[in-house]
């Protein structure tokens, strides 16, 4: 019998609460804006609902003619005070590993400024072969098409949006704030814990049989 397996796919990942989690750095910085700009800032509350670009969170805070130079400033504070404090999320490096050492190709699509989002990377030592940032929702299936990913890994309803725009497998961790019942119905074709769960995941996909595999789902 002829082999059913699938050739090692290009895969996106998301990269805030689906390869890191940002709530730390985020929330530090977010203090350090406060204190800095004489605005409060809810950082507790704003870490509750990441994802979506910078500038709708800041929204809530501050008017709308401010919202401009203060993401420019967040921006630039952000090195200080986020990255250092921000640690990768269980089984991301070993994700991104798995892709790779299958012969595919591993990039992070993600609404973070793209030079923060590099130097996430870089300080934690994950090695995916692109990153493209500045990118939401809709917006990432431009770079998600542009690479070739067939598959899109991500942890906000934005990201299964994503995915289904660029008609790659929407995979969902629900290790951020979306639950994995509003990612399913949101549209994700499976629905992992968290990345710990990844590589079997893309093992059971590439033999033909990963397209409902998940840990609610039985497995042959």
């Amino acid at each position: 019998m002829a082999s059913t397996t699938r050739p090692a796919p290009t895969v996106g990942f998301d990269l805030d609460m689906t390869l890191i989690d940002s709530r730390p750095g985020i929330r530090a910085c977010y203090l350090a804006l406060t204190e800095r700009t004489g605005t409060y800032v809810d950082a507790d509350l704003a870490v509750t609902r990441l994802g979506p670009p910078l500038e709708q969170e800041l929204a809530h805070w501050f008017p709308a003619e401010e919202i401009a130079a203060t993401a420019d400033l967040y921006r630039e504070m952000y090195p200080t005070y986020a990255v250092a404090a921000t640690p990768a999320l269980p089984g991301a490096r070993e994700a991104v590993d798995a892709v790779r050492e299958a012969g595919g190709r591993a990039i992070v699509v993600t609404a973070k400024y793209e030079p923060n989002a590099k130097l996430h990377l870089a300080h934690l030592g994950i090695e995916p072969d692109a990153v493209i940032g500045d990118l939401w929702a809709e917006q990432k299936a431009v770079a998600l098409r542009e690479h070739g990913a067939r598959v899109y890994v991500g942890d906000h309803l934005g990201d299964v949006l994503g995915a289904r725009a660029a008609g790659a497998h929407s995979v969902a961790v629900a290790s951020g704030p979306c639950s994995a019942e509003e990612l399913r119905a949101a549209g994700a074709d499976v629905v992992l814990t968290d990345l710990t769960e990844f590589p079997a995941w893309l093992a059971d996909y590439r033999d033909g049989d990963g397209a409902g595999a998940g840990p609610d789902t039985a497995r042959a």
